[in-house]
């Protein structure tokens, strides 16, 4: 699987951005694709990700404390490209953005659940 993420900028606080991560390759039935990110001198941590079937559709999703009510995860099946949308960003959203996927549903907040990654995408919020 590989992916590709984008959507990454510069914004001033209260301000919105939304992250893409395109994956290809091939998949299972029942996957699992989450975003996570890093900030400078912090560990990794987990953002949010949506449980999908190709034959159901949306099975559920889940978000860190520190984003839920703000950021809304998502996907189009058509296209295969997960979305971040990002509203009332705070500076400290300020990190490196990934995208990861996971073949081995349920949804977990652990980076070592996902085994595939995207590169990271930057996203800086201006106080």
């Amino acid at each position: 699987v590989q992916l590709q993420a984008c959507g990454g900028g510069l914004v001033q606080a209260g301000g919105s951005l939304r992250l893409s991560c395109a994956a290809s390759g091939r998949t299972s039935s029942s996957y699992v694709m989450g975003w996570f990110r890093q900030a400078p001198g912090k560990e990794r941590e987990f953002v949010a990700a949506i449980r999908w079937h190709d034959y159901t559709g949306y099975v559920g999703s889940q978000y860190s404390d520190s984003v839920k009510g703000r950021f809304t995860i998502s996907r189009d099946n058509a296209s295969k490209v997960m979305y971040l949308q990002m509203n009332s960003l705070k500076p400290e959203d300020t990190a490196l953005y990934y995208c990861a996927f996971s073949l081995s549903p349920p949804i977990s907040t652990l980076r070592d659940r996902y085994r595939y990654w995207g590169q990271g995408t930057l996203v800086t919020v201006s106080s």
